[in-house]
């Protein structure tokens, strides 16, 4: 149990640390990344030209922790289960405050697309049958800690935590990847053993939702991970970015982030460098490798530095969170 916690709060903290880190470069081109900062060596700030995040305080979070967190108290409180109407009006609510807040970083473009259909009163069973994007994948880490992969209903459970918004069988397989390495590594296994489950746990979702015209997240897992394999990081972060791909499209990013893990599948902190390194949706690949080698590594993953910046620079009851959603998955 204690292992297990100390995994999960991890992974939790690891989302934090590659999002902080990915808040400065996303949406920016590589190239503009390594004229900026080279290669990243820690938290920068948001410059004053950042598209999404200017002027944000080095170590800020964004979307991608503060979706991740409310997917979480939404399984706590529904004991184990999302409620899709609940999670459609608190993501509604929660862009109103980022609203209200002045942030730019508000719903990706398949979350606003899925909860304006539900707002003008569609059928929220059809809301998010266009939804591509990697919102699933970004905020499915609190499944991954509260379920077991063992578990017979955990392809349900991630199914029930993204169909609101991404009910596609692409979206659903991202999402379902990231979700079975974090559940993969609270059970013990290293980087390696997580990318397997998350292949599998990808092809066993795939045919969940409805169908679009997308590459395998399964088959791209796999390739992304063996094209990199022998490379330098800065040959592999040239060759994710130009073959994978970093863009919000799930089957880009989620492979991407598998990628980078396998360059560094033993130091998380320098995983998450190099994933925020990347240019494009960076914070978000950044994000899921840090959840990921969280898992996998446990206690000590990340620099004591590291893991107080997050704590200072944002309001987030990591521990606490972590503790609620390992209770749900030891209670069986």
């Amino acid at each position: 149990m204690t292992d297990v916690l100390a995994r999960a709060e991890a992974a939790l903290t690891g989302l934090a640390i590659g999002d902080a880190l990915g808040m400065p470069t996303q949406s920016l081109p590589r190239e503009e990344i390594k004229a900026r900062y080279g290669r990243l060596q820690g938290f920068q700030p948001g410059p004053p030209d950042q598209p999404i995040a200017p002027n944000r305080p080095a170590g800020s979070v964004t979307d991608d922790t503060e979706q991740a967190m409310l997917v979480g108290r939404l399984l706590v409180a529904g004991d184990g289960h999302i409620d899709p109407d609940r999670l459609a009006a608190e993501l509604l609510a929660w862009e109103q405050d980022m609203r209200r807040r002045g942030s730019l970083d508000l719903l990706g473009p398949s979350t606003r697309a899925a909860l304006d259909s539900v707002a003008a009163g569609g059928p929220i069973e059809l809301a998010g049958r266009a939804g591509t994007t990697n919102g699933a994948a970004m905020r499915i880490t609190p499944v991954g800690i509260a379920v077991p992969i063992s578990d017979p209903a955990f392809t349900d459970r991630v199914v029930e935590a993204s169909w609101v918004t991404h009910n596609t069988g692409v979206a659903l397989a991202g999402a379902a990847a990231v979700a079975a390495a974090v559940s993969a590594g609270l059970a013990g296994a290293d980087v390696a053993q997580a990318s397997v489950a998350a292949s599998q746990a990808a092809g066993a979702a795939a045919g969940r939702g409805h169908w679009v015209a997308a590459g395998d997240v399964d088959a791209r897992i796999d390739w992304a991970r063996h094209l990199v394999a022998g490379l330098d990081p800065d040959a592999a972060a040239e060759r994710i970015y130009l073959l994978v791909g970093t863009s919000v499209a799930t089957q880009e990013s989620v492979p991407a982030a598998f990628a980078v893990l396998s360059v560094y599948p033993d130091d998380p902190w320098q995983a998450c460098l190099l994933a925020a390194s990347l240019g494009g949706d960076c914070d978000t690949i950044a994000a899921i490798t840090g959840a990921i080698a969280g898992a996998c590594h446990g206690a000590g993953a990340f620099p004591a530095h590291a893991v107080n910046t997050v704590h200072e620079v944002n309001d987030l009851p990591l521990a606490q969170l972590a503790a609620d959603l390992v209770k749900l998955r030891c209670r069986g």
